[in-house]
């Protein structure tokens, strides 16, 4: 086994925040070379648990440096928020000595080195065979779009899984693609885990591995493991979109005499129940249930009917506002919540009426910004979030701990 020469321990660095050395990764080492989402959402995860990540960019950034949204001075809040805590590191990537300064970089590190995440393919300078040259038990996760090596996105991803034609209104002319990059957000939650697997094995036996997470695996496995997929193959059918009804039992947007609208959904019986003594429809619903065979008690039957169900429900909502409301479906057993705008839910969070996951900071460039420590708290606590990197500032101090002074 070829280890690589081991730095001092963790120190205060610039930009970034100690790592609390009671989180689970702490003394761990992960190199970080990609852009976008999947890859630098993955280090962020492992980051907030406590491991140290330095992310390695080209000169001058890779594409995602300026990506929306942008913050007053036009720094990129999408690139800050994905690199919270990690050190950033810039090499001449396009050099061959670049090339081989990230190589050795990857190899340092002694037992808690030796990990590396990556969107980069192709590249023979970073391949797999090459890199385990110099650190047999490396770790190696790529991140790509699709298993045959073409290239993909998360927004061509969702459009070739067949998801996009059952998103969007009922009435909608076309496919819709969902805001959120729920495949880069699951890949990266799935690099990360692949990372702790790997740790395992190599704790265990003293070998390292390469795994390989294509952004098209993703999508079609979860779409088989939630029923999407089966569902067509085995029916022959598609799933249309539902607009915000929710598929397969009782969910429905309900309109309020102020403008607002909430959602409300019914699981359970004893959910349902509540609903209809709440609106005052249960003998409306009985006499349905009656006059077409159906049992509403049933997830299947409340889906089937959604449309006149939520059409005698809809007179009660109408008549009353968001406060109303809310005071009466506190007191049930449904499940509720207003739709609210990005700028509501920002404004309650810095009121203090927000997650304690999410807090105020100051950040250079920004002002006062929100920031996260990530969803996972530890005793009920969440710490302090951690500051973004400008980029490249930690070029000389990381390499001069790890390749020494010179890089030589």
């Amino acid at each position: 086994m070829v280890m690589g020469r081991a730095g001092p321990s963790a120190r205060s660095r610039p930009g970034t925040v100690p790592v609390d050395r009671a989180l689970p990764l702490a003394g761990l080492r992960v190199i970080e070379v990609g852009s976008f989402i999947a890859v630098p959402a993955a280090g962020l995860a492992l980051r907030q648990l406590g491991a140290r990540v330095i992310r390695v960019d080209p000169v001058g950034g890779a594409p995602d440096i300026g990506r929306w949204p942008l913050g007053r001075d036009g720094r990129s809040l999408y690139w800050a928020g994905l690199n919270r805590g990690k050190e950033s590191v810039v090499l001449d990537l396009a050099g061959l000595a670049g090339q081989a300064t990230l190589r050795r970089l990857v190899s340092a590190g002694g037992a808690t080195g030796g990990i590396l995440l990556s969107n980069v393919a192709g590249k023979p300078w970073l391949s797999d065979e090459l890199l385990r040259r110099d650190r047999p038990d490396l770790i190696y996760v790529q991140v790509v779009g699709k298993a045959d090596g073409g290239s993909a996105v998360d927004y061509t991803v969702n459009a070739a899984s067949g998801l996009a034609y059952a998103t969007g209104p009922e009435d909608g002319p076309g496919p819709v693609n969902q805001a959120l990059p729920a495949w880069d957000l699951l890949a990266a939650g799935h690099t990360a885990l692949a990372v702790l697997a790997a740790l395992r094995q190599r704790e265990s036996t003293g070998d390292g591995t390469f795994l390989q997470i294509t952004l098209e695996d993703v999508a079609a496995s979860t779409l088989t493991t939630l029923g999407f997929l089966p569902d067509a193959h085995l029916r022959l059918r598609n799933r249309p979109p539902h607009g915000n009804y929710l598929y397969g039992t009782f969910g429905a947007d309900m309109p309020l005499s102020d403008g607002n609208r909430v959602m409300i959904v019914a699981l359970t019986a004893r959910q349902w129940d509540s609903l209809l003594e709440l609106t005052g429809t249960a003998r409306a619903v009985t006499a349905l249930a009656a006059a077409l065979d159906v049992d509403f008690r049933t997830e299947g039957d409340r889906y089937l009917h959604r449309h006149v169900l939520a059409a005698l429900m809809r007179p009660w909502f109408a008549a009353r506002s968001l406060g109303e409301v809310a005071v009466a479906l506190g007191e049930s057993r449904v499940l509720w919540a207003p739709f609210r705008h990005f700028t509501d839910v920002a404004r309650d969070i810095g009121a203090g009426r927000g997650p304690a996951v999410v807090a105020e900071l100051a950040e250079e460039g920004f002002g006062e910004m929100l920031a996260t420590t990530g969803p996972v708290r530890r005793s009920g606590d969440s710490r302090p979030p951690a500051r973004a990197p400008r980029l490249g500032q930690d070029t000389e101090s990381v390499l001069s701990e790890f390749l020494g002074s010179g890089h030589a």
